[in-house]
């Protein structure tokens, strides 16, 4: 983290504690009038203030020059990586606050399961400032007492800190990414262009629901609702539109196009091929030919 402070300094010693992915560090400081401060971090971070300072200080994500785009510091705020911030005190006056720096890959494993890979990514990147912080207060409470004085196992602390992180970050619902328990049309366009774009149509359901924003078990859900099939029968029935488009080209033999479409042999294509036209794809194409197609 790159940092640099003029008029503010540290009156306690500072209270820190390491834990698995990320710093937690309380401080204890006076600010001057006229105190200014910068930071920059490549991870993103959290503050959380003890007391009200937004008479105090003021903020800027843009530059130093607070006669323009600033405003007042809030009692917790969330820094996404990347995202430089300047403040300055209007006057003097003594406070503390709570300080997490959260490694990025850290976060994405703590939220992506419960939430998808692309709300995480999309929630890391949306900056929060809140001045009503709620049970925020209680859980940064909790916290700061175990980095003072820890008493149990870093997992306690580890779980104040998700709370804390998921009560904080702008985590829209997931009732709320989805129209009316469906999946939007944007989303199907999405997920079509990339099955679509895959050399044998296969994707997992992880990897389905990433590419729409949700977790797995959401996804699994809105998807039968929406396409009236599973994520498997819908993605099966995009390998045979694919099987039948090889198969109007007479030169590919069944068993080329069946290794072409990730099937295990000819005998596993010719079996789902049937499941879901009717028809074997001997028989489909032969069909096709008489009918002049």
């Amino acid at each position: 983290m790159v940092w640099k402070t003029d008029g503010i300094q540290v009156v306690e010693p500072v209270k820190w504690r390491c834990l698995d992915g990320l710093v937690s560090v309380v401080w204890e400081a006076e600010s001057h009038a006229g105190a200014s401060g910068y930071y920059l971090a490549e991870d993103p971070r959290i503050m959380i203030f003890n007391s009200d300072v937004s008479s105090r200080v003021r903020i800027s994500n843009e530059s130093g020059d607070f006669s323009r785009n600033c405003r007042p510091m809030t009692k917790a705020i969330y820094i996404p990586a990347g995202v430089p911030m300047w403040t300055t005190s209007s006057a003097f006056h003594r406070f503390s606050h709570l300080n997490l720096h959260l490694h990025k890959d850290r976060m994405m494993r703590f939220l992506s399961p419960s939430i998808g890979r692309s709300a995480a990514m999309a929630a890391l990147r949306r900056p929060v400032e809140i001045q009503d912080i709620g049970p925020i207060e209680t859980l940064a409470g909790l916290l700061i007492e175990e980095i003072a004085k820890p008493s149990r196992h870093p997992v306690y602390a580890e779980s104040l800190v998700g709370g804390i992180v998921t009560a904080l970050l702008d985590i829209p619902h997931e009732k709320d990414r989805v129209a009316n328990g469906r999946l939007t049309k944007a989303q199907l366009n999405r997920l079509t262009a990339r099955v679509d774009s895959c050399r044998d149509a296969r994707l997992t359901i992880a990897e389905m629901a990433e590419t729409v924003g949700l977790s797995e078990s959401w996804f699994a859900n809105v998807f039968k609702q929406t396409t009236g099939k599973t994520p498997l029968q819908w993605q099966l029935a995009k390998r045979i539109e694919l099987a039948k488009s090889l198969l109007i080209q007479r030169d590919l033999a069944l068993a080329e196009i069946a290794a072409h479409l990730g099937f295990t042999d000819q005998a596993h294509l010719t079996k789902a091929f049937k499941q879901v036209v009717g028809d074997t794809p001997a028989a489909w194409r032969r069909l096709r030919e008489q009918n002049g197609g």
